[in-house]
């Protein structure tokens, strides 16, 4: 197959699009595929570069106001049709599609490409977040318009593929996110690095994501003042001075990536996570692959990935004190946190990168079957991988 990844966002900036990009580049690579990735650049003029095994093509970006690491590409249209005219992929992957991949659609559709658009981002949310609420409805009308374009759209999550559906976006299906269950494992639990952050034996409460406004980090200080318990904060981002005023017992690791990373999570005593804007939430899954029981807010991904009094809780949007009282429940009582812990365990074992790779590149193969062939289409096209 010869495919096309359009990254709303790439490397260096790591996040939840650019890891799952980075784990269907390592199943195509193993399957022998060729793939083009169109990415915002990290600098204007840098070159086009190789990431296992996929040329990347990086159009001119500049920063997003507020958010300086975040880059948003410049150009129309024409630019990116120009781009796939003349790499003639079979099909075309849009990640997590707003700025560049609405371009994009637009582009495979003139070009007759078949387009696989992965949802993965609440955006229109995040308006009233970030003190714009005027922009929901225009941004609601660009997520539409992309995915009505797309051949087919993939949500991540029972809410998602609800949300879609809710606004009369069609050819909607269920794609969720794997998880590596070999590095996040509970065998990555660590007592130095625990001593490390709560030198007086303290239970560790832990959060891991982005230091921004639509994590809703700063609802972590309603745990405020609880008995024998360190509210440690893995990430960073814009928020982080403004958090780190506004939780000062807390402990700020900064960003932590590979071996690092899952040793922390392995750590945790218990994973929270506040965020209200999750189509999905892979930090989540990884906490429960580490071992660790999750209380997060009962909107978005959370509800398919925490099974209420099993593997979590769950509790209403904006009601931070039952937020407190799920917690409470858990660090009180150490049968439960450990009965918890290995239920969250057992329930993410099968969601492997590979097994949802594979039905990813059977998504492809279904919108090339759909979509007849065009000239830009290499005749490849009805070849498996």
């Amino acid at each position: 197959m010869r495919i096309a990844i359009v990254a709303e966002s790439f490397l260096p900036l790591m996040n939840g699009v650019t890891h799952s990009i980075l784990r269907v580049l390592d199943h195509l690579q193993e399957l022998g595929d060729e793939v083009l990735v169109i990415a915002p650049s990290a600098h204007d003029g840098e070159p086009a570069a190789q990431v296992k095994g996929a040329d990347v093509h990086r159009l001119p970006a500049v920063p997003l106001a507020g958010y300086a690491n975040v880059r948003v590409a410049l150009g129309g249209v024409y630019r990116v049709k120009r781009i796939l005219a003349e790499y003639a992929p079979d099909v075309v992957h849009l990640a997590s599609p707003f700025v560049l991949g609405w371009r994009a659609a637009q582009a495979a559709s003139q070009l007759g490409i078949p387009t696989v658009a992965i949802y993965q981002t609440e955006v229109p949310g995040y308006a009233a977040r970030y003190g714009v609420p005027f922009l929901e409805n225009w941004a609601w009308n660009r997520v539409e318009n992309i995915h009505l374009l797309a051949t087919r759209t993939l949500a991540p999550s029972t809410f998602a593929l609800n949300q879609l559906r809710g606004r009369g976006i069609p050819r909607v299906r269920m794609w969720r996110r794997g998880v590596d269950t070999a590095r996040f494992s509970p065998e990555k639990r660590d007592d130095g690095w625990r001593a490390s952050v709560a030198p007086n034996g303290e239970r560790i409460i832990g959060y891991v994501g982005r230091l921004a406004v639509e994590k809703q980090v700063e609802d972590l200080a309603a745990l405020a003042g609880m008995p024998n318990t360190r509210l440690v904060i893995v990430g960073d981002g814009p928020q982080r001075t403004a958090l780190e005023n506004a939780l000062p017992r807390a402990v700020f690791t900064g960003f932590l990536g590979g071996g690092e990373l899952a040793r922390a999570v392995a750590s945790f005593d218990l994973f929270v996570h506040p965020g209200e804007f999750e189509t999905f939430c892979q930090t989540i899954q990884e906490a429960m692959a580490s071992g660790v029981p999750v209380v997060a807010t009962g909107r978005g991904g959370p509800l398919d990935l925490v099974e209420n009094s099993r593997t979590g809780w769950l509790y209403e949007p904006g009601d931070l004190s039952a937020m407190r009282a799920r917690v409470q429940d858990l660090m009180g009582d150490d049968a439960k946190r450990r009965a918890f812990a290995a239920a969250a365990h057992a329930s993410v074992q099968d969601r492997t990168w590979p097994a949802l790779c594979t039905e990813l590149v059977q998504h492809y193969r279904d919108v090339m079957a759909a979509v007849p062939a065009s000239p830009h289409r290499t005749s490849r096209a009805g070849a498996s991988s």
